[in-house]
């Protein structure tokens, strides 16, 4: 059935195009073919990548290929060991970045769960239940409260019918459904003669025909837009890869010059210098990096998960702290998705009520005084009045949490109630009329006190016509105004109206409500904000990151929102609409220059974060619903709730908050900004070694001497520093400032030019060093294989030095935070316990080509070693007080 705007189509028309009958609904016959037409009311299955596939896809580097090359050149040249060795590097990375990969994709098989195991349609005029699977387009469906929609079904009859759909639609309260047809262009969020699949029915009843099944149903459509988002690289990802791209070309230039500068000026053999050449590649490229990132981002996932924040894959854990805007889902995000009342007005005072959510802990205050329900009869009245209408209930479970049964609206009324000590009744009814869209109010007979009433409550515009009062009376203008105030600052307002009858009476219907009531009260119901995220929204303001809010709400409600949490100025709102007659150009000005969005639907979600990112921003995007997903997926980073977000949101996201709490992500902001800084720290604690042995390669090709190190000896130097001491960088605090400074722009370098500077500058000295030693020892004819040794520990030292130095990137390293790191300590008593068996272990020295060291030859090695943590001590001396660091940043 092809899909139509089934909201704009009479029920008349409606039963025509599915050739059905209300009373009589489809024949087993006709459902059957229908079945085998159109499919089983199922999402499909979301495509799976292979095991085997995902651990091939860790070698699709451009930086492995190099290595792989290495290792084949080694075999063919019969040097097994070094084979073997470049392989097994090879392989240790890709087993690390395949256990740290992120679970696969469960986000279809999550919105799957959410529909109903079975529904009671009529077929053949008899009522029978059938596995929601079996439904068709054209079942007449009944509809009861308590249950799961499993289809998307346009209302043919509604009585008293309620649907929660704040997980597909955003919208924070019950959405009262009628069967009126409704203009074609209606958004999702008002079409109030549907219901969609993946809802559940709050309160009462109704018939409906089944007009989508399953990848047809909204919930289907936001299933298929899920699968079609693509994740984005992360900014960590992006700049990774740029950096390994630079660092191969120059590795292959290289070793073509210097391949052609032996070959021609010296008189090497091709094997040995192809051998070397092998060498001056295996020395350029970081191999141990990709493993010593992936640990560091995995001890930022575990630091984050310490504060409540659950990452579900490991690049997200810098993408939090490159941030600039965080887009965030309204209710159950930004609010608790607990309607809760804050304020009585009656007609000689205003009150105000204390606690928020459904627990009754909380009271009522005149001013600065604590109401007692004795000295205010029209409050008890008013109380009396909102716990007997109404069909609610409010009870405490096993783990001490108040929940309702029913409307939340009318759940809230009954808090309030609560919230006296002293108790008020619920008074027998003894005839009542159900709430009616049409009517907006609902009705009770009652007896009090010997005497009858009819208390009512609803609509403030539909209690005032029942009293008679309007805007030109000081009465009437005196609740106008309180109207006015208060929907301007975002609540929801019910209105309370009794009127005593004839004792006589014993029914009552529409025709005793048209006159003659007095109003009580008035009640204001907010979906409270929390608490937490007034004071982060600041943080992210001082951080330079945006917050907007993206609703289903109404557009009154979301900027009286925004303004009590400080997003947006209170004035400017988009809605979705707006944003769906826009073009590209026009969205992404929009996107940028407002704050708050309202009536929004799914797809308005993900065109605000794809006009974001169009700008150049790294978007974050929070989300508890269905309606998130999309959103959720396509964002640079997207943030569920854990507690109250639907499992499809969980899924589809990066991360998510185990507390629901807003200001987890200034945290998780923090920690990002804190991991990519020690990330920076760390490949400027690893390139200087990797530059010092390519320059040590360089020269002896060169100027046709030995090689003062082999293909293995590199690999184990590069490999042991990396995956030992560098890890201790992952463990320092947060930089000062960090969260005072903007967000780093998308197309930032990895590395700074001051960054570049260093790394050349700290190479320039190792390397130095390392060659005058060379040049000393050769001249004293001191055996080859002990000064390979000296190399390969004066490599070592100086970088395990230089640690020291990696720490700050501006300060004194002997500072009052030296010990701060005990982390770095640690590794640097493993390395030297490693190192020292490597000189003096058989079996090592067998493997890495090494032998014994007299204690003398321990002097040059540490000399370098001090040398070079010196200089560069002195290097930032000079930086911190020339005052040009902030510059060359």
């Amino acid at each position: 059935m092809q899909a139509k705007n089934w909201c704009g189509i009479d029920a008349v028309e409606l039963l025509k195009i599915f050739d059905t009958d209300v009373e009589v609904g489809l024949s087993e016959e006709i459902a059957k073919k229908r079945h085998e037409e159109y499919g089983a009311n199922e999402l499909p299955e979301p495509k799976q990548e292979s095991k085997f596939f995902k651990f091939f896809k860790h070698f699709n580097d451009v930086l492995i290929y190099v290595l792989l090359v290495a290792a084949v050149i080694t075999l063919f040249l019969g040097h097994g060991i070094d084979t073997a060795v470049i392989l097994m590097v090879v392989v240790i990375n890709a087993i690390i970045g395949y256990i740290q990969q992120s679970k696969a994709e469960k986000a279809l098989e999550g919105i799957r769960k959410m529909l109903s195991l079975k529904a009671t349609v009529i077929r053949s005029s008899v009522r029978r239940e059938v596995l929601s699977s079996d439904l068709v387009p054209g079942d007449i469906i009944v509809i009861s409260a308590g249950e799961k929609n499993s289809a998307d079904i346009r209302i043919l009859e509604a009585v008293n019918l309620k649907v929660e759909e704040s997980s597909l639609t955003g919208e924070s309260v019950a959405v009262e459904k009628s069967s009126a047809v409704l203009p074609n262009d209606t958004v999702l969020a008002d079409r109030l003669n549907m219901v969609f699949a993946g809802t559940t029915i709050a309160s009462g009843s109704g018939i409906g025909m089944v007009v989508a099944i399953g990848s047809n149903t909204e919930l289907g459509k936001i299933s298929s837009s899920i699968e079609d988002v693509d994740r984005l690289q992360t900014p960590l990802l992006k700049q990774t890869a740029a950096f390994g791209k630079v660092i191969s070309s120059t590795i292959v230039i290289s070793s073509v010059a210097i391949f052609t500068i032996g070959y021609l000026f010296h008189d090497y053999a091709t094997a040995d210098l192809l051998l070397a050449i092998i060498g001056l590649a295996v020395a350029a490229i970081p191999e141990g990096l990709p493993a010593v990132l992936s640990i560091i981002l995995a001890i930022g996932v575990q630091r984050m998960a310490a504060k409540n924040a659950i990452v579900r894959n490991l690049p997200s854990v810098e993408t939090l702290g490159a941030v600039s805007v965080i887009c965030s889902d309204k209710t159950g995000t930004l609010t608790k998705n607990e309607m809760t009342v804050t304020s009585v007005m009656l007609k000689d005072k205003e009150l105000a009520v204390t606690g928020t959510g459904y627990s009754p802990n909380g009271s009522i205050f005149d001013g600065q005084n604590l109401v007692q329900l004795a000295d205010y009869p029209n409050l008890k009245e008013l109380l009396t009045a909102v716990k007997t209408v109404n069909e609610a209930n409010l009870r405490c479970d096993e783990k001490g949490d108040w929940i309702i049964s029913g409307d939340a609206t009318e759940g809230c009324l009954l808090t309030l109630a609560e919230k006296m000590k002293e108790t008020t009744q619920r008074l027998p009814i003894l005839s009542k009329i159900p709430f009616d869209s049409n009517y907006k109010y609902m009705a009770a007979l009652v007896e009090n006190e010997q005497s009858k009433w009819i208390y009512v409550k609803g609509a403030p515009e539909s209690l005032l016509k029942m009293t008679g009062l309007t805007a030109s009376t000081v009465e009437g203008d005196y609740w106008h105004e309180k109207m006015f105030q208060h929907a301007n600052k975002g609540e929801r307002l019910i209105a309370v109206a009794a009127k005593q009858v004839d004792v006589t009476t014993c029914f009552i219907n529409h025709s005793d409500m048209e006159s003659g009531f007095r109003l009580v009260g008035l009640v204001g119901i907010i979906d409270p904000p929390r608490e937490e995220v007034i004071g982060a929204s600041q943080q992210c303001r001082k951080a330079g990151i945006v917050v907007k809010m993206i609703t289903g709400d109404h557009k009154d409600t979301a900027v009286a929102i925004g303004v009590q949490m400080g997003i947006g100025d209170g004035k400017r709102v988009l809605e979705g609409k707006d944003l769906d007659r826009m073009d590209d150009k026009e969205l992404a000005q929009a996107a940028v220059n407002y704050d708050v969005f309202a009536r929004t639907s799914p797809n308005n979600k993900l065109q605000l974060v794809k006009a974001l990112q169009a700008e150049q921003h790294i978007c974050a995007m929070t989300g508890d619903g269905v309606n998130d997903a999309p959103a959720l997926k396509r964002a640079d980073i997207g943030v569920a709730m854990g507690i109250k977000g639907t499992e499809v949101a969980k899924e589809a996201a990066g991360m998510v908050l185990v507390d629901d709490n807003f200001s987890t992500i200034v945290n998780a902001v923090k920690e990002g900004r804190r991991v990519y800084d020690n990330l920076k720290k760390t490949i400027l604690f690893i390139l200087p070694t990797n530059v010092s042995e390519g320059a040590l390669i360089f020269v002896s090709i060169l100027f046709g001497t030995s090689m003062p190190l082999t293909t293995v000896q590199i690999l184990w130097v590069n490999m042991i520093s990396a995956v030992t001491i560098s890890l201790a960088i992952a463990f320092e605090k947060l930089e000062p400032g960090a969260m005072e400074r903007p967000p780093r722009k998308p197309n930032a370098k990895l590395l700074s030019p001051y960054y570049i500077f260093q790394i050349f500058f700290v190479s320039l000295v190792i390397c130095g060093g390392i060659l005058f030693m060379n040049m000393f020892l050769t001249d004293q004819q001191i055996n080859p294989s002990i000064v390979s040794t000296m190399t390969l520990q004066a490599l070592v030292i100086a970088q395990l030095m230089y640690l020291f130095n990696c720490r700050s990137e501006t300060e004194f390293a002997l500072n009052r935070n030296f010990f701060s790191n005990k982390i770095a300590f640690i590794v640097s008593i493993i390395l030297i316990g490693v190192q020292l068996l490597v000189t003096y272990m058989p079996f090592m020295n067998l493997i890495l080509g090494t032998v014994p060291l007299q204690a003398k030859d321990w002097v040059w090695p540490l000399v370098i070693g001090v040398l070079v943590f010196t200089i560069v001590e002195f290097e930032k001396w000079i930086v911190r007080h020339a005052g040009r660091f902030r510059k060359v940043r």
